[in-house]
């Protein structure tokens, strides 16, 4: 095993976290099948979302580790973790706490290519990051 992979279940599957250390994880919402978000993960991101049963992410800007809901309040706990076929993405079947988006939309895909809203706000940002 290469240093950019890691175990992703104990004897279970090696994700391959590639040269930068990081895959991308879709977030999706366990119940409804609704996509919540797309975030990154690194071996210790992955971990953690597997220790504590709470999704972490890494942050590509701030290069650091976060836990999702930590500042806002707006959890996911994972209910489950799946790797894709070239074991180079990750999918967190979650049950989301208020919205995953930071905007204060439900999913980040609240709005189509022509600009046009489709997606609920349920908080406000202002007031949760102030």
């Amino acid at each position: 095993m290469s240093d950019s992979q890691a175990d992703a279940a104990g004897d279970g599957v090696d994700v391959d976290f590639g040269a930068d250390g990081l895959v991308p994880a879709v977030a999706q919402d366990a119940d409804s099948g609704e996509v919540l978000m797309l975030a990154y993960v690194n071996e210790e991101a992955l971990e953690r979302t597997r220790e504590t049963g709470r999704a972490h992410y890494y942050s590509r800007s701030r290069e650091e580790l976060w836990e999702k809901g930590a500042t806002s309040g707006h959890t996911q706990a994972v209910e489950e973790v799946r790797v894709d076929c070239d074991a180079d993405a990750l999918l967190y079947l979650v049950d989301q706490t208020g919205g995953a988006c930071h905007t204060g939309h439900r999913s980040c895909f609240h709005r189509t290519v022509d600009g046009d809203e489709v997606g609920e706000r349920v908080f406000d940002p202002d007031a949760v990051y102030e």
